[in-house]
């Protein structure tokens, strides 16, 4: 590349914070050949977005009655007390916006941050660690294509001795296994493909699965639903049991709810579920969410009645 060119490219990359910009970037992305940087930075940011929307659009990290997009503070009732969800804007003070791609990586499959702190388990790293790591690195670049937001996070109000940092090395010791997703080759494409959306980048575990007294998931009870979900709404069964979870629902029906938020009986989502299918799961492509389905379709059923409390 010529040094003009180079040079334009620094300019545009400069100016991106400007809210005129997206149009003039995406002009020069569809009809300059000058910038393969610019080019190849736009398709990590498209694809991130689509990541973004695949793990239900990151509804906690926005307060729905006050607060700005990303910007955190949103309280997440817990049995254990409360958790104000955290500023993930590229503010660079009070968000992630010092944060390198390792910082990134490891708070998303470590729980860990860049000063070495763990993470409550409220923050869903416990699935992000079965991301690849190109999948962490786009959605990366996501996030930091987002308004910077100033907004200092809030302390969680948890009850001891949970609410210390240091138990939790005692906790992932116990129940966090990091690691990649890894394919079964006895299963077909689209159905590991299902796997990887539901038990990775959708973290549907986090919320459908019941928890002990500690907190820690009940393996034998994965996605049969929980009375204590987030902020207090229950989580239903979505194991197929016909008679306390979808077992009654179709592959198109699954589909349906995941584009519309309705149910096959004509009932709705509530709560932030529908919030996760409005900014995140009607987004995703027919074929994504036909392999949740399919997916989901293939557990095995669990006869788990979930009442509210």
């Amino acid at each position: 590349m010529e040094k003009g060119s180079r040079d334009f490219c620094r300019l545009l990359l400069m100016m991106r914070g400007k809210m005129w910009y997206r149009l003039f970037f995406l002009f020069v992305l569809l009809w300059s050949p000058a910038c393969p940087a610019l080019a190849q930075e736009a398709s990590a940011v498209q694809r991130g977005e689509y990541l973004f929307r695949a793990s239900g659009g990151c509804g906690c990290h926005t307060d729905p009655k006050k607060g700005a997009f990303l910007a955190g503070g949103r309280p997440l009732k817990t049995p254990f007390g409360v958790v104000y969800s955290t500023n993930i804007t590229p503010d660079p003070v009070t968000g992630i916006g010092r944060w390198s791609d390792a910082d990134f990586i490891r708070a998303m499959t470590e729980g860990k941050g860049p000063d070495g702190k763990h993470y409550f388990p409220v923050f869903p790293y416990t699935s992000f660690t079965r991301m690849t790591r190109q999948d962490l690195l786009d959605l990366k670049a996501y996030l930091f294509s987002v308004p910077p937001i100033r907004q200092e996070n809030r302390a969680p109000e948890l009850i001891p001795p949970l609410g210390w940092r240091p138990a939790l090395r005692g906790w992932k010791w116990l129940y966090f296994r990091p690691g990649p997703f890894q394919p079964d080759p006895r299963r077909s494409a689209e159905w590991n493909r299902g796997a990887y959306l539901v038990t990775a980048l959708g973290h549907c575990g986090e919320c459908h699965t019941p928890r002990n007294f500690l907190g820690g998931p009940k393996e034998e009870l994965f996605l049969a639903g929980s009375v204590d979900g987030p902020e207090g709404q229950l989580a239903p069964n979505i194991t197929p049991d016909e008679a306390t979870g979808i077992g009654t629902w179709s592959i198109p029906d699954i589909v349906w709810f995941l584009q519309t938020g309705f149910k096959p009986d004509g009932d709705d989502a509530q709560g932030l579920m529908a919030e996760m299918i409005e900014q995140g799961y009607r987004h995703l492509s027919e074929a994504d969410l036909t392999a949740i389905a399919v997916y989901l379709r293939s557990l095995p059923p669990i006869r788990h009645k979930v009442l509210a409390k």
